[in-house]
């Protein structure tokens, strides 16, 4: 039989519905922990089948860091009109803004990166590793390459407030998307920093 409060708690932890709780827990045997897993795995599967529907309703969200320096606007956009003015929605688009103001990426995705930048990237990191054999040249670049796409891509930094330092924004808004049950797309961003060009 599984316990009353560790359905609450699972529910707490994952957002997911009541019966999902009780049915994830028979499952795990009553594991938390295996049963927290399973559900971010099955809130991934699904957010993967929603990420393919259109998500043209949402919000513009704007952000001033304090001290009038800094600023943020953003367009977040999900399926209906309903999830847009959840207190979820708009709490991921606050995040979202707070994580941009403090990390300052350029792009949203990787996908976003031109082909020519990539190239010179690679060259920059070619030179930096002359001398070395090839096979070790491929991976340094590689491991650059990762490093780049961490510092510029809003998708790749870890989340500010994740203090184990593993969660990456994608990973958040998968989670989001898993709870609320919508497609969720970053569709642009600008930010606005004092005599920044």
């Amino acid at each position: 039989m599984i316990d009353l409060e560790q359905v609450k708690k699972l529910r707490q932890i994952s957002g997911a519905g009541i019966l999902d709780c009780q049915k994830t827990l028979l499952e795990t045997k009553g594991d938390l922990e295996k049963a927290v897993s399973l559900l971010r795995e099955k809130g991934i599967i699904q957010a993967a089948k929603r990420a393919e529907r259109k998500a043209q309703e949402g919000i513009i969200y704007s952000y001033i860091h304090a001290g009038d320096k800094i600023g943020v606007l953003l367009e977040l956009n999900c399926e209906t009109d309903f999830v847009a003015r959840t207190d979820e929605f708009r709490n991921l688009a606050k995040e979202l803004a707070l994580q941009i103001a403090a990390c300052a990426p350029y792009w949203i995705k990787t996908e976003d990166i031109s082909e020519e930048i990539i190239e010179k990237e690679k060259e920059i990191y070619r030179t930096q590793v002359q001398g070395k054999p090839d096979k070790i040249v491929e991976q340094i670049i590689k491991g650059k390459l990762e490093k780049f796409y961490i510092s510029v891509c809003l998708f790749e930094q870890v989340y500010i407030r994740d203090s184990e330092g593993k969660m990456k924004i994608k990973d958040l808004i998968t989670q989001v998307m898993a709870k609320l049950g919508e497609n969720i797309i970053l569709r642009r961003f600008a930010r606005f920093k004092v005599g920044e060009e």
